[in-house]
């Protein structure tokens, strides 16, 4: 609102110099594309983003089985995080030696990641894993894919407001620099003789 009431006190005002349209006309453009451009570059961007996740959420759930895990036995091993009230939830699954059936029918074994609180020998658990029976994460849902995709739309909103406010302002900043250099011309012209009776007659 403040840029258009710019250009409208400026439309005819006799102080107005060029410079000062030049701003409220950048103040406008600012508004402008703020209004327009930036949502729109937040839709597309989540659209965009949405896309291809799901896209590889198609890919990894044709590339990736859930199968039941074995328990062999427990791998000890002190947590990540020693403190209970900082560690994360991945500290909070158990170690395990386990056996299970890969897709192509070989028997697998390894250590892994189990939810088991206490697992004990002939627990049985799931896992992902590929083709060949390499224990892989879960596959994305899309759920998490819609969250992922809005948190960039809002990340390109975000960058596309500042990147026109920062222009709005480098070119106020340059309208600014060139005032001060017309004003150094205009004292320099004047020079030591300013204010003088009879100066300039």
């Amino acid at each position: 609102m403040r840029a258009i009431a710019g250009l409208w006190r400026w439309r005819h005002n006799p102080l107005r110099r060029r410079t000062d349209l030049v701003e409220a006309w950048v103040a406008l453009a600012a508004l402008v594309l703020i209004l327009v451009a930036v949502p729109v570059a937040a839709v597309v961007t989540t659209e965009l983003t949405r896309e291809a996740l799901l896209t590889s959420i198609r890919h990894q759930r044709e590339s990736r089985h859930e199968t039941v895990a074995t328990v062999t036995r427990k791998v000890a091993a002190p947590p990540i995080d020693p403190d209970p009230e900082t560690s994360s939830a991945r500290d909070a699954h158990s170690r395990v030696l386990a056996h299970w059936i890969a897709p192509d029918g070989i028997e697998r074994s390894g250590v892994v990641m189990s939810d088991l609180k206490a697992p004990d020998p002939g627990d049985r658990f799931t896992i992902w894993t590929d083709a060949s029976g390499r224990v892989v994460g879960r596959p994305l849902d899309g759920a998490t894919a819609t969250t992922h995709a809005v948190l960039a739309g809002f990340g390109a909103a975000t960058a596309a407001a500042g990147l026109v406010e920062g222009t709005r302002k480098l070119i106020l900043w340059r309208i600014a620099r060139g005032r001060y250099a017309r004003w150094d011309q205009a004292w320099d012209k004047a020079g030591p003789d300013w204010g003088r009776t009879g100066t300039g007659s």
